[in-house]
């Protein structure tokens, strides 16, 4: 069904089709997966045939399936991109998440789009046009704050899409080159090599060192969970968990977390309803923490507040055990509240301030028993548990089911009997049988027998609710005519269901074409292709200057755009100073440096913008790489 800004939808990631079934299971109303190509996370793709199977899934809970075709086409790569949409939508896909402008000039089929994170939107305007070209759905830039979604959301028509939990890009997205200018591996083509998570050393204009081999450029994690209700009163309808590269704890942990969260929503608030059908049963309690984080913050929603990066490590730290109060041989025990258990992992910052970590094989207490213990431990020392293994354990199981509830009658006929169910959409079965009617001998007995029968619906997506008996008189009815009945009747709601599914509507272009809010593009608006540039003239741009990855910008330019900020990091930010006495007019935004090795990366600030530039430019062994050549490996569609 299409979506309206009422219904607020979970959406989880799916590395592969088992992680996108965990992630409907664990109560997605949509999950977003890599298809066979074209996708920002290259090493996450899936065959067509797997994402057919999961959207067989999805679909029985009217949950949708979005597939990331969000990288930037070269020319060479138009056609296969063509047929790949195509064979999409005959997978059952319900949309595509697109950067490419390029895309929306061809022969695609009728399916949904959806504005993807690198297309970068930061204003108003830029999600008013995206709304006006026929984008059904736009994900917002994740610095954008809670002010700014509202006047979107009031300006526009589209559903709005929001990143709640996970990982966080430094850059703006589709807005980093430093990977391509580096080493040819580009971002807005799913082959980013995360430069911002190295350590590097910082130095101001005056060469002094102010931090050494941190993580500069590596941010906290994400974390919405205290302003959902917030975002949806803002406008915001889809609530997205970053994750396409995280394991399947991950994904079911942070899945079912999120979904309890919005249930308590939807119910406090009669005006907002559920994106898909059915409730999730966990066999356990979620607990983000406990699954890959960086520790986490809010980021910008509230403006610039706390300070956003972690720069000690970009590994999962876990959470804080304690202290090390005693080390042995083959030992060490800590001061702690926390149950920890056989087979947990252990870390902690060793003398060089890199994070360092163990397996534990045993544990006496407070006494803990590594694998290997580590030469460096010292009392003192702080530890910290990134995998709890009771708690993983619990997730390697069936963690989570998913039911629909539906209502039962058992009906009498004049020839038998007829069993009708409804489920909790309004979906109906109807079968009836031939069967003999014969007396119960002990009435209780036997209309309970039949209730406890009907209700088995077993491994189906079905739980029973009321279950009805309108009979004339009390009848004695086999087991196999009961379960007869619920067999047919289940298999006929599923069908029924699958056949009521109805695939979300595609947008439609505003006529005459809406106008781009500027008439002239510098590479930082990614056009890639001849098709991308047709789209933009259309659309009102006169001068459209390739994209980076095109390799015609040879001069220093920003290579990473980013509202992260060291100088803010640094107390050195000059609005901050602003009226502080002995302080103001001696702060002013100088350069900065990021030396790692060799290379040293020049730092400029835009204060009116409240932006952070890291200049670069491409390298020459860059410039020797040839273009990418013709994609041959797709089974044509016919056009």
């Amino acid at each position: 069904m299409t979506q309206s800004r009422r219904h607020l939808e979970l959406l989880a990631p799916a590395r592969n089709a088992d992680y996108g079934i965990a992630a409907i299971n664990h109560g997605a109303d949509a999950v977003y997966i890599g298809g066979p190509a074209f996708g920002a996370r290259a090493k996450a793709e899936n065959s067509v045939q797997d994402i057919a199977r999961l959207v067989a899934h999805a679909h029985r809970y009217h949950a949708e399936v979005f597939v990331a075709f969000n990288t930037i086409f070269h020319d060479n790569e138009l056609e296969a991109a063509r047929q790949t949409a195509w064979q999409l939508y005959d997978a059952g896909v319900d949309a595509l998440i697109v950067q490419d402008m390029g895309l929306l000039q061809m022969d695609i089929p009728p399916i949904q789009l959806h504005a993807s994170t690198q297309t970068d939107i930061r204003t108003v305007e830029k999600a008013v046009f995206l709304d006006q070209v026929g984008f059904t759905q736009i994900v917002l830039a994740r610095e954008m704050d809670l002010n700014t979604i509202r006047k979107v959301a009031d300006a526009t028509q589209c559903n709005l899409e929001f990143f709640i939990h996970g990982a966080l890009c430094v850059a703006f997205s589709g807005q980093c080159y430093i990977s391509h200018a580096h080493t040819g591996r580009s971002a807005n083509r799913g082959e980013c090599s995360q430069e911002c998570r190295l350590p590097y050393t910082l130095e101001d204009s005056q060469g002094r060192i102010l931090a050494k081999d941190k993580h500069l450029l590596s941010m906290k994690d994400n974390d919405q969970s205290a302003n959902l209700r917030a975002l949806a009163d803002a406008g915001v309808s889809a609530f997205k968990i970053e994750g396409r590269y995280k394991d399947i704890a991950y994904v079911k942990n942070a899945t079912a977390y999120y979904r309890q969260l919005l249930d308590e929503i939807i119910e406090d608030n009669p005006h907002y309803r559920r994106a898909s059908s059915g409730r999730a049963i966990f066999s356990f309690v979620p607990q983000p923490e406990k699954t890959f984080n960086r520790s986490t913050t809010e980021y910008f929603l509230h403006g610039r507040g706390e300070d956003v990066g972690a720069f000690d490590t970009p590994k999962f730290a876990g959470e804080e055990i304690g202290r090390v109060t005693k080390v042995g041989p083959d030992y060490f025990e800590v001061e702690t509240s926390l149950e920890l258990h056989n087979g947990d992992g252990v870390c902690f910052f060793d003398v060089h301030k890199e994070l360092t970590g163990m397996r534990i094989n045993t544990v006496q207490g407070k006494r803990l028993y590594p694998n290997e213990m580590p030469a460096d431990m010292r009392r003192n020392m702080k530890v910290y548990r990134n995998r709890d293994h009771a708690f993983l354990r619990l997730l390697e199981k069936d963690s989570a089911q998913r039911k629909i509830d539906v209502a039962m009658t058992l009906h009498e006929t004049a020839d038998g009997f007829a069993l009708s169910m409804q489920d909790e959409d309004g979906f109906m079965a109807y079968v009836q049988t031939s069967a003999e009617k014969q007396p119960a001998e002990q009435v209780e007995k036997a209309q309970a027998n039949i209730r406890d029968n009907l209700a088995k619906l077993g491994n189906t997506e079905f739980s029973a609710g009321e279950v009805a008996l309108d009979l004339k008189a009390s009848w004695f009815i086999p087991n196999s005519v009961v379960n007869q009945l619920r067999r047919e009747a289940v298999a006929q709601l599923q069908a029924t269901r699958l056949l009521g599914y109805e695939r979300p509507v595609p947008g439609t272009p505003a006529e005459p074409p809406a106008q781009y809010p500027q008439d002239t593009l510098s590479y930082l608006s990614n056009v890639y292709n001849k098709k991308a540039h047709e789209f933009y003239e259309k659309h009102g741009v006169q001068a459209i200057a390739a994209a980076y990855e095109a390799n015609e910008e040879l001069g220093e330019v920003p290579v990473m755009i980013t509202k992260h900020c060291l100088r803010y990091s640094f107390a050195m930010c000059p609005k901050e100073a602003k009226g502080v006495i002995g302080v103001q007019g001696t702060i002013t935004a100088e350069p900065m440096t990021l030396i790692s090795g060799k290379d040293r990366i020049s730092l400029k600030f835009d204060c009116k913008r409240c932006e952070m530039h890291v200049m670069g430019k491409v390298r020459k062994n860059v410039l020797q790489l040839p273009q990418p050549q013709p994609v041959q490996f797709f089974a044509k569609r016919p056009v």
